[in-house]
């Protein structure tokens, strides 16, 4: 794809998938529109931003996609994965049923995806208090199912930014590194 006429060069697909509650509506909408809600109404199927970003010269087109965590939508969201190149996996930091339900979302991933999609793990709401799942535990769980892990906060929107730019660059390498390989 060319960059003429406001065009874009690449166009990747994320999901934000998790538990229902631990916010990925949240994440989306402070990272798309710098804005934070603290009470809104629970994601009913599922729904998507756009994003203009640039990264090495490269105007990239990022639909982010906000899925619904209850087990009623689980398999609405199946046909999501098809095409995604990113998936940001998120759990909260103060409900230790999110976090034990990490291995369930990576069965989803490991069934539904591409084999060389690019993932993260996110432990959110990092600024309260009753956190009950420590940093450590989340390191040690990204490094097991080899995932980057970042702690954030939708509220105070640290680490937002971080992980959707971590993410768009590790997918902007598969994708060159496959356009290189299919040069030669």
């Amino acid at each position: 794809m060319t960059n003429n006429n406001n065009q874009f060069d690449y166009l990747f697909k994320i999901l934000i998938i998790g538990e229902s509650g631990v916010g990925k509506t949240c994440l989306l909408l402070r990272y798309a529109e710098n804005s934070f809600t603290a009470n809104h109404l629970l994601t009913i199927g599922i729904d998507f931003k756009i994003k203009m970003v640039n990264i090495e010269n490269k105007i990239i087109k990022l639909q982010i996609w906000d899925t619904a965590g209850q087990d009623r939508f689980r398999t609405i969201t199946k046909t999501y994965y098809k095409g995604s190149h990113g998936v940001i996996l998120v759990y909260d930091v103060c409900d230790d049923k999110s976090f034990a339900n990490v291995k369930n979302w990576i069965k989803q991933i490991e069934q539904n995806a591409r084999s060389n999609i690019c993932k993260i793990l996110v432990g959110n709401k990092c600024d309260k208090p009753e956190r009950v799942i420590t940093e450590e535990d989340g390191i040690k769980l990204g490094k097991f199912y080899n995932m980057n892990y970042y702690e954030t906060s939708a509220k105070t929107g640290q680490n937002i930014n971080e992980i959707f730019d971590y993410l768009t660059h590790e997918i902007l390498k598969v994708h060159q590194n496959k356009e290189n390989s299919n040069k030669n």
